[in-house]
């Protein structure tokens, strides 16, 4: 018998030392019960990911779901204020307990956890990686859909939120600008390497309407990103304007009292 070189690629299946690729993928607390668990990502930040996974948490509770965020932008965490969430997560020997909303969403972020909510997290890669896979394997979640709030691009935390967190779906968010086309494609190759299925596109800032007539104003253009999606196979299951009533919402910590529809099709694409 030869001996043994560790390239794999030159030996047979019988080899003995033969070593399969390990997974990655972390456990849950035991006593969670998460069931499904869709990120929400983007190539670029600026796109309103955060906007998107708040109003399509808010969309899942109203059809009567248990729903959790975890919030996996470490750096810029802004889960809790839309929800108007201050007070800090509490714990217990075994686990980490998520804060709830007023209509009962569960939210794990930083944001909960540092003395002063407007401290910065001067963190390394490694460090913001370990947090999130923390809020995974930590945290004691029930939920049937659980929503991963990504950090904007491809960097360390998207790497190991796809490697560690067994994902069923994401869903890429855009804005339509002529960056739309580079910024899907990035997200639906890293999405392709990591072997995670695309659920669709959404685009949010599409258009504004106008207060006197109604009329859509699309200020960035049309049709861009429902272009991209088809150049890539996507559905586009939503567009989201620029409405400043959810911004002030959102800055009022009150993101579960917006009305509207935008993001049915998103939903009924969870749903199905």
């Amino acid at each position: 018998m030869s001996e043994c070189t560790h390239n794999c690629s030159t030996c047979g299946e019988s080899c003995g030392s033969r070593q399969e690729p390990q997974s990655l993928l972390q456990q849950p607390n035991p006593d969670s019960h998460i069931g499904k668990v869709y990120g929400v990502v983007s190539g670029k930040g600026g796109v309103g990911k955060s906007m998107v996974t708040s109003q399509l948490a808010v969309t899942m509770r109203r059809r009567g779901y248990q729903v959790g965020i975890l919030d996996a932008d470490v750096t810029g965490p802004s889960i809790p204020k839309a929800f108007g969430i201050h007070e800090s997560a509490t714990g217990t020997e075994d686990c980490l307990l998520p804060c709830k909303s007023s209509t009962g969403i569960e939210v794990m972020s930083t944001n909960l956890l540092l003395e002063n909510e407007t401290d910065p997290v001067i963190w390394r890669g490694p460090v913001i990686s370990g947090v999130v896979q923390q809020f995974w394997t930590d945290v004691l979640w029930n939920c049937d859909y659980l929503f991963v709030d990504m950090p904007p691009g491809t960097g360390d935390v998207s790497l190991s939120v796809f490697q560690s967190i067994p994902l069923d779906g994401i869903l890429i968010v855009a804005s339509p600008q002529e960056l739309v086309s580079m910024v899907v494609e990035k997200a639906v190759k890293m999405a392709e390497m990591m072997n995670v299925p695309i659920v669709g596109l959404v685009e949010n800032m599409s258009y504004i309407t106008c207060p006197d007539c109604s009329k859509k104003v699309y200020l960035f253009g049309e049709g861009k990103t429902r272009e991209a999606a088809e150049r890539h196979g996507l559905k586009l299951l939503a567009q989201m304007p620029i409405d400043p009533r959810l911004a002030a919402l959102t800055d009022a910590g009150r993101i579960e009292d917006f009305e509207g529809d935008w993001l049915k099709g998103a939903a009924d694409a969870l749903e199905g």
